[in-house]
């Protein structure tokens, strides 16, 4: 009986990781019926996905992270091949077989010249570095064209690898969707074996769990994780190659995220690491999204929303599990650490008494200067850049105090802008009402889509919020889908009714006014309980809820004051604009943000606006050759000079400042002598600890 009882046990938990797959295909039969051809051509496309969702899982085991440059890792070598192949006239075999090459080479390159670089870093700075990489690979991929004479490679078709079709339904499938066929179902199975049956691959699994251990045992952790980046460029460009060659190279791309998505939430449906679940949530969700394009042919934008609703509700219904691997996971993504604030020591002294005032003083006077130096057109983009501060203040608000990762930041400030605009233009209400109304509907919404972060931490709500930034900019938030949403010249009402706001100075200056009011209120709240409240749960939860702090309520608290800020911003950026438009709130803008979060430093509120001055303004303010340099480049030469960001490198400076006035002064401040290293802490430490009884000091008793 206890035998039985066991086996039944066993095969349930063999049976529950497939438990969403089969969910999502039942939906697609019950509420999205279609014919066996679609079918069949969502089953193609999933095993394609799978492929790229594989590699993710792969470069997940590694390293615990997510890859943003996962699809780019395929689609230069894709990009070369079908250089090859459709322009220079090699055999298809030839050319595929040499873009493979190019894969195995960039996915081993990648690892060693910049994943590498962060191994001991925090995982959020090395998932912040794969979008710096993605960018780069993006440039790759459009500059290589040029080698072959070409602008970009739109009309080059790829040729069937072989003269064979099928007809299944109504879709007639040619040599590339046959080979598809066979092609993915046989790497997948190699890629088990290899894992399962290979001392490499054992090797590889155990590194991936406990590294340090492995190192321990002589296992090359280095060696494997360059192999496990080759690897998952192969596994990409398989994927991304072959949905060129059936549905286009444009449309093969792997560039933007709204391909990525499935593959991410593929990664989540399968829990990260079940592999065969990972490869059949690919498929399924493929086969949904057949299904809601049949069913919904003029509306291509409801796909996404289905999508997110159900990584939403597979979440929620996931079961939680609290594994040790699941907590180091989770706390290898804490983000940086807080700014010290001025030693006790220091702080009353006149001069820095002094700095401290006149710093933020001469900045402030600066900025309100600033229309007087440049015209209304920098004007314009001068105050977008202010609402960006807002922005990346809010996700410093999430991600760096409630240790929340958000990657759809973008879709809250897009529902500040549809209530903003719908508040003024529709409703008439003054501009001051409209930025409240906007903020309480992002709280709201950010809330809501946080629900997921209450049970599971980590990655998933990062997820959560990338399928919801789709829905919203490609549907719910679509002036094309969605009539309610003011499609024209948005006029800028006067504020309080007195003043004038239809000048692009005096819309800069009302701005400025909100991004200090934001400043100040958030480094209020920082000071106060619910600041602490928040740093304590992210920090460590169950210690937090040991001393009987509502670990839900301040989560809850940690979303509806990033929703607020983020939608408050969204309501100055639509009407800096005088329109509403999709563009500012794409799934792209969303990952510039968060990464111009972390590059400014998580761990500071200054780090926040230094991190928007830096990337948004480069892009928005330097000339188009140069614009490079802060998105792509800047970004790696930031996080690997600075990993505590730029804020964190300001205060740097600060400490150095302080510790030379420290020296003038004759004031021992050993909380600044320790970052200097042990010649000038000894001495430090000598005079202020007391000496034992016997007269010796109690630092050489100790030495």
């Amino acid at each position: 009986m206890a035998r039985a009882s066991t086996s039944a046990a066993v095969a349930e938990s063999r049976f529950w990781p497939f438990l969403p797959a089969l969910a999502v295909v039942v939906l697609q039969v019950a509420i999205y019926p279609m014919g066996i051809g679609p079918w069949a051509l969502g089953v193609v496309s999933g095993l394609l996905t799978a492929l790229v969702a594989l590699g993710l899982a792969l470069v997940y085991r590694a390293n615990r992270i997510l890859n943003f440059s996962q699809g780019d890792l395929g689609t230069v070598p894709t990009t070369i091949a079908v250089g090859l192949i459709a322009v220079s006239g090699l055999p298809w075999l030839l050319g595929a077989t040499l873009g493979l090459v190019v894969a195995v080479v960039l996915g081993a390159v990648v690892e060693f010249a910049v994943v590498r670089r962060f191994h001991r870093a925090p995982r959020l700075l090395l998932t912040v570095a794969t979008i710096g990489v993605s960018q780069l690979l993006v440039v790759a991929s459009t500059l290589l064209p040029r080698w072959w004479g070409k602008t970009i490679f739109a009309d080059q078709d790829l040729p069937d690898p072989f003269p064979m079709s099928i007809e299944i339904g109504n879709q007639t499938f040619g040599g590339t969707e046959i080979l598809a066929l066979v092609l993915a179902p046989v790497l997948l199975g190699v890629l088990a074996l290899f894992l399962q049956g290979t001392d490499i691959g054992i090797a590889v699994r155990a590194s991936a769990e406990r590294s340090d251990r492995a190192a321990l045992l002589g296992i090359p952790v280095k060696r494997l994780q360059t192999l496990v980046w080759a690897v998952a460029a192969v596994l990409s460009y398989v994927g991304v190659f072959l949905h060129a060659g059936i549905f286009g190279f444009g449309a093969g791309s792997a560039l933007s995220p709204q391909a990525l998505a499935f593959a991410l939430a593929a990664l989540v449906l399968g829990r990260l690491e079940h592999l065969p679940a990972i490869a059949a949530s690919a498929v399924a969700l493929r086969i949904l999204e057949q299904g809601v394009r049949a069913t919904y042919p003029n509306h291509p934008g409801r796909v996404y929303v289905i999508l997110a609703a159900v990584v939403l509700v597979g979440l929620l219904l996931r079961r939680v599990t609290a594994t040790r691997a699941s907590i180091d996971a989770v706390s290898t993504w804490a983000p940086a650490d807080e700014i010290r604030p001025v030693p006790r020591e220091l702080a009353r002294l006149s001069a820095v008494r002094i700095g401290r005032i006149l710093g933020p003083v001469v900045v402030l006077a600066s900025a309100a200067a600033l229309p007087a130096f440049i015209g209304p057109a920098n004007e314009m983009k001068a105050s977008a850049l202010g609402a960006f501060c807002l922005i990346t203040l809010s996700v410093v608000v999430l991600t760096g105090w409630a240790g929340q990762v958000s990657l759809g930041q973008m879709s809250f400030v897009a529902v500040g802008g549809a209530v903003g605009a719908v508040s003024t233009a529709t409703w008439g209400h003054d501009l001051s009402l409209a930025l409240l109304l906007a903020g309480i509907a992002g709280a709201v919404v950010a809330v809501v889509v946080g629900l997921p972060a209450l049970r599971l931490p980590g990655l998933y709500l990062a997820v959560t919020t990338l399928a919801f930034s789709l829905a919203s900019s490609n549907y719910l938030l679509n002036r094309s889908e969605q009539a309610w949403i003011p499609n024209g010249r948005l006029e800028r009402p006067d504020l309080f009714g007195t003043f004038d706001l239809s000048g692009q100075d005096s819309m800069y200056r009302l701005v400025l006014g909100v991004v200090v009011i934001g400043y100040l209120a958030v480094r209020g709240i920082r000071r106060s309980r619910t600041g602490r409240v928040l740093l304590a749960v992210r920090d460590n939860e169950r210690g937090a809820a040991a001393y009987s702090v509502s670990v839900l309520r301040a989560k809850l608290t940690g979303f509806a004051l990033s929703g607020f800020l983020a939608a408050v911003a969204g309501c100055l950026l639509v009407h800096v604009n005088q329109a509403y438009s999709e563009g500012p709130f794409v799934t792209t803008e969303s990952l510039g943000v968060f990464t111009a979060a972390v590059v400014g430093g998580l761990g500071s509120m200054t780090g926040a606006v230094l991190g928007a001055l830096y990337l948004n303004g480069g892009t928005w303010f330097l000339p188009d050759r140069w614009r490079l340099l802060p998105s792509a480049v800047g970004v790696l030469a930031v996080l690997m000079v600075a990993p505590g960001g730029l804020g964190h490198l300001l205060y740097r400076l600060r400490d150095a400042g302080l510790r030379r006035l420290a020296r003038r002064r004759g004031i021992t401040v050993a909380s600044l002598l320790a970052d200097t290293g042990g010649d000038d802490l000894a001495p430090a430490l000598k005079v202020a600890m007391p000496e034992s009884p016997d007269g010796a000091s109690m630092v050489g008793a100790s030495e």
